[in-house]
């Protein structure tokens, strides 16, 4: 099962939101993978504290007699498998991204549930990866958008990344991030989205100081705080995702 992670513009805690769903998924025994799909930015990799590896997304991208494998890291606090990518120049120039599709193909026969953390805006890096995705979830910030903007943000960002999805054919929910506005709010953004828009949420994520801190020490908030605002809120969105992907029938993508 392959879920793309993307958002519309920058900042909006997409690859926070990868790597705590992915923690989820890890946590109730899923054998789960990240990918970081983000191939000219990538920072999947510093969320977990793997930095500086051998082998990376680059090298096999580059090298396709590279095991795929060999890329893989199991981050021991989370349990999360993760194919990080480079920060170096180098390893960048020159990549294709078609080839990225070929990696997760193979990885998602070896792994229960994949993730590819994509690149902001229309994610051209991990575009050949829909076609064998089957979810796709767009991370929403809400920290930047008061209510009486938030109609035309939906029809800028939210409503083109579902047309992307719809033309893949994957169905597509929203997980809104850094929410700090009132219930009463959040509730019509919600019902903006569901109703107006046609995704389900399957989360609101308060803004949470921890979230930074945890991101600097390498180790998911669900793991690092699991008690804390943020955490839970994620905890909540991981258990209506498994819901939303897997019902009750689910038993075969676990170890």
């Amino acid at each position: 099962m392959v879920v793309i992670v993307v958002t519309g513009r920058g900042g909006a805690g997409k690859t926070t939101t990868t790597a705590n769903l992915g923690t989820y998924f890890a946590q109730r025994e899923y054998r789960t993978l990240l990918i970081d799909g983000d191939l000219y930015l990538p920072n999947l990799g510093f969320h977990f504290s793997i930095e500086n590896v051998k082998y990376t997304v680059h090298s096999v991208l580059k090298d396709v007699k590279l095991n795929p494998d060999w890329a893989v890291y199991k981050h021991p606090d989370s349990g999360v498998f993760v194919m990080p990518g480079s920060t170096n120049l180098q390893d960048v120039l020159g990549i294709s991204t078609a080839k990225l599709k070929d990696i997760v193909d193979e990885m998602r026969y070896k792994f229960g549930v994949v993730f590819v953390d994509s690149p902001t805006g229309i994610p051209f890096d991990t575009l050949p990866t829909f076609e064998i995705a089957g979810y796709q979830i767009i991370v929403v910030e809400i920290e930047r958008s008061p209510i009486y903007t938030f109609e035309t943000m939906v029809e800028n960002e939210v409503n083109k990344l579902k047309a992307l999805g719809d033309e893949y054919r994957l169905k597509e929910g929203v997980i809104l991030n850094k929410v700090r506005e009132s219930d009463d709010i959040v509730d019509k953004i919600v019902e903006a989205i569901e109703e107006d828009v046609g995704i389900p949420v399957l989360g609101v994520i308060p803004f949470d100081e921890n979230v930074p801190e945890s991101i600097n020490v390498g180790v998911p908030i669900l793991k690092y705080k699991p008690k804390s605002d943020a955490a839970l809120a994620f905890l909540e969105a991981g258990e209506i995702m498994e819901e939303w992907i897997f019902g009750k029938e689910h038993e075969q993508f676990r170890f």
